[in-house]
């Protein structure tokens, strides 16, 4: 459920929540705000508005109940050229939010349209606004468009017409001065703010409610399946282009060590990142914001397959979601990726010296592609448990990656969001070799028929993981035959 902020940012309506529920309207012209007021009145919201505060006394109404009382017939008149900013009411419902965004970065409009489920979507810039720019934007959210030149710019939107109203609360995070800093930054500054939004929202094990329905609700607009298991694990699936690739899991746990402090604040010295009392909660915070960064990606990457996301509860106290997984949404995965280890630039391919987690190949793998691309500190290297070991009994190829937090589940806890950051841009390498990547996989199998696996850079190690494969056939064909 979106909350009023959210549903007014996906509209265009330009107010500012001071308190919760409670919005200062003065910067908002008064045609929007007289609008607003009456949207609420066909929604029966109950609200106040005095002074130019809005309090709002009703819980919040789902988006298609908003969407019904902002909408009338004939909405989305042409924009005036160039004479002044375009009124809400005067803009097609979905595209509201986009155009109210884009002429408050200094990106002038001329007019737009939402598609009306019948085309794309588009939207057509004044000749004065700096083209390059907006396309920097819109690559930097991560949205597929595409360039067309006339009188005007066009820029056409590929994408469902749903999901504009996410790219306008999106947007509203972009602040102006960032333009100036190219796509890459406002990728990495729009990380770093639902990193922070995560680390705001506590969830101790057994109690990770709030952080799933938030995790669901960012997760949902870039997958084409999500659910939660009968244990409380959110799962998700989404296929990318025709699909005929390798199915890959990414895993990320939902639950903190303990409840975070109330009251705490995030101490940010440059890149590190504190509490101000308690654990910070990056373990698996900075996870689960490595993973929804790949969720959004994932439209405008090369990647051909399947990606399949675990987010799992109870981690903290003895990998119990991991556990708890239904095993048939395991069996066409080919390969794991977790990320929840500490530290900048760990590759774990075993639980210590005992349990691989999977042949050595696999994490060299991430090794070269990391050096391919100039982040030459990761390195292969044992660990301690995780869900990683999960996935590995399974028979999967597996392997955790450093999220950047060190002095986890205490007090000194810190964050390196320089080095999460560099964990995004390692996996999406790794998927933008897919190819290179299901060679490997391919090369691995047929390894397995010599039962071997090797676990570390000079371990000859031989395990015998046939018996896991025949093990989890057998277990796909009896399920079957049910």
């Amino acid at each position: 459920m979106k909350t009023w902020n959210q549903l007014f940012i996906r509209q265009g309506f330009v107010v500012e929540e001071k308190h919760p529920n409670e919005f200062i309207c003065t910067n908002e012209r008064k045609e929007n705000v007289e609008f607003l007021l009456k949207s609420l009145d066909v929604a029966n919201v109950d609200y106040t508005f005095w002074n130019d505060v809005l309090t709002i006394d009703s819980p919040p109404i789902s988006e298609k109940q908003w969407l019904k009382a902002v909408d009338f017939p004939q909405r989305g008149v042409w924009e005036a050229i160039g004479v002044e900013e375009p009124k809400v009411f005067e803009l097609d419902t979905y595209m509201s939010g986009i155009i109210r965004e884009l002429n408050r970065l200094g990106l002038r409009t001329v007019f737009c349209c939402d598609g009306h489920e019948e085309r794309s979507p588009y939207v057509c810039l004044d000749e004065r606004t700096n083209i390059e720019k907006v396309l920097q934007l819109l690559n930097a959210l991560q949205v597929n468009v595409h360039l067309r030149h006339s009188r005007f710019h066009k820029v056409v939107f590929l994408t469902k017409r749903e999901q504009l109203l996410d790219l306008a609360e999106h947007m509203r995070n972009v602040q102006v001065d960032w333009l100036e800093q190219g796509e890459q930054y406002i990728r990495k500054m729009l990380f770093l703010h639902t990193l922070e939004e995560l680390l705001s929202i506590s969830g101790e094990s057994g109690n990770e409610h709030h952080i799933r329905s938030v995790v669901y609700e960012k997760l949902a607009p870039y997958v084409d399946r999500i659910t939660t298991d009968q244990y409380g694990n959110l799962l998700a699936q989404k296929k990318c282009q025709t699909g005929h690739g390798p199915t890959i899991l990414l895993n990320a746990h939902l639950d903190t060590v303990e409840a975070f402090a109330p009251g705490r604040t995030i101490v940010k010295q440059g890149a590190i990142w504190s509490s101000s009392k308690g654990i910070l909660g990056a373990d698996d915070r900075a996870g689960v914001a490595v993973l929804l960064e790949m969720a959004k990606w994932l439209d405008t990457s090369s990647f051909n397959g399947t990606i399949k996301f675990v987010f799992t509860v109870e981690e903290e106290c003895g990998l119990v979601g991991a556990r708890k997984l239904e095993e048939y949404f395991l069996w066409d995965v080919d390969a794991a990726i977790v990320v929840d280890r500490r530290g900048s630039g760990d590759i774990v391919t075993s639980c210590g010296t005992i349990r691989p987690f999977c042949d050595i190949r696999y994490g060299q793998f991430f090794e070269q592609v990391a050096r391919d691309i100039g982040l030459t500190h990761w390195t292969c290297t044992a660990g301690r448990s995780s869900d990683t070991r999960i996935w590995a009994e399974h028979g999967i190829q597996s392997v955790n990656l450093s999220a950047g937090y060190e002095w986890e589940h205490t007090d000194d806890e810190i964050l390196n969001t320089d080095a999460c950051y560099g964990t995004v841009q390692l996996i999406q390498a790794v998927l933008n070799q897919w190819r290179d990547f299901s060679t490997m996989l391919r090369n691995l199998r047929r390894g397995d028929r010599n039962d071997v696996c090797y676990v570390g850079r000079n371990d000859l190690r031989r395990v015998d993981r046939k018996v896991v494969k025949v093990e989890r056939v057998s277990k796909v064909k009896s399920k079957q035959m049910e």
